[in-house]
């Protein structure tokens, strides 16, 4: 296993390496800022995605460029919400969603995987397996970040589906250190997921 994961990265630039590793390490750090509602979580995942969508236009593989470059946006978007009136807890609870919200969660999953797929056919790529695939994670976890801007529980639901999708098609791609990295946000996740529904739990309790 670890012959495969060095062998893609036998011809790669060691700036690019570099870069990869940097992403890798601020995208755990985000991760792990989100599961403590800490608004760390943006400035260190836009560092992450805005090196992403590079990384990922150089490889060719466009619908991981479009996701991350939305997930920069909404970094910017997240970050402003959280931040607004005050102390986090103060400002922004942790919640569930509600009917509405959950329709635009299916709808924005919808919208991108129709984006990436019309982008893909505008652009004249040739369209593989795993392009479908990325289309749909893509979707997972763009309808994943808006929940997460709104603290909404379910964000972590999703991230935990997109992760384990992501995961094996990081690895077939050759993206060593992405598929790991996914492999420990996917722990870090269903960690968060569990730290959350306690903090729901416990002002259900209260109320």
């Amino acid at each position: 296993m670890i012959d495969f994961f060095l062998e893609s990265y036998k011809n790669v630039p060691q700036w690019h390496i570099a870069l990869e590793f940097l992403v890798f390490v601020c995208g755990i750090l985000s991760v792990w800022f989100a599961k403590k509602e800490n608004i760390w979580v943006y400035p260190t995942g836009l560092i992450a995605t805005v090196i992403s969508v590079y990384l990922l236009y150089i490889a060719g593989y466009i619908g991981d460029m479009i996701i991350n470059g939305y997930f920069s946006v909404m970094s910017i978007y997240g970050w402003y919400v959280w931040a607004k009136g005050g102390t986090v807890e103060d400002n922004l609870p942790i919640t569930r969603t509600n009917f509405n919200e959950k329709i635009i969660g299916v709808i924005l999953f919808f919208v991108t995987v129709f984006v990436v797929f019309g982008i893909y056919k505008y652009f004249d790529y040739e369209i593989k397996n795993d392009n479908y695939v990325d289309m749909i994670s893509s979707g997972i976890f763009f309808s994943g970040m808006w929940y997460m801007a709104r603290k909404k529980i379910e964000n972590w639901t999703l991230w935990i589906i997109g992760d384990i999708i992501v995961v094996p098609l990081y690895a077939y791609r050759g993206l060593g250190m992405l598929s790991l990295q996914y492999l420990i946000f996917t722990i870090l996740a269903i960690s968060a997921y569990l730290e959350w529904r306690k903090i729901l739990d416990s002002k259900k309790q209260l109320s």
